[in-house]
């Protein structure tokens, strides 16, 4: 059920399947430090739990999301959320099953790659790379 769960993190949070071996792995790396996983999707999966609508479309994750009191809010409660976020493709799975070995901890989208993420060791360079993404959804007018 562990690997089902994280493998339905993963499957929301890239859609590059190239990528969700690397993304898993991040996530691994978080839950061995005693991280916790701070995962996008699951505080949108926990707004639309809250609201009762899983119809609305959430672009971006705002700093008062992250406050929403919810076992699926991966920044409030550490470890993995109680259960999928949603049905993870056997892509998804594997990727969990076969993460990459690597020491990254932090990842954000791309602004240069669409669907892509950026991935660093330290969250100095994170937030570099994080400066750039708020940048450019700000420039896109991004607001929800």
């Amino acid at each position: 059920e562990e690997v089902v769960t994280l493998a339905s993190i993963v499957q929301k949070e890239t859609a590059m399947v190239d990528e969700r071996n690397r993304v898993a792995g991040v996530y691994l790396n978080r839950l061995r430090k005693g991280m916790l996983l701070q995962a996008d999707p699951t505080v949108i999966y926990a707004i639309k739990k809250h609201d009762n609508n899983f119809n609305q479309i959430i672009k971006r994750v705002l700093y008062k999301d992250l406050e929403i009191n919810s076992p699926y809010n991966t920044y409030m409660y550490a470890g993995l959320p109680p259960g999928p976020i949603t049905m993870p493709d056997i892509s998804s799975i594997d990727a969990v099953l076969n993460a990459e070995n690597h020491e990254y901890l932090f990842f954000v989208a791309d602004v240069d790659r669409f669907g892509y993420h950026k991935f660093s060791k330290t969250l100095a360079q994170h937030n570099v790379y994080k400066a750039a993404y708020v940048r450019w959804l700000n420039s896109q007018n991004l607001r929800r």
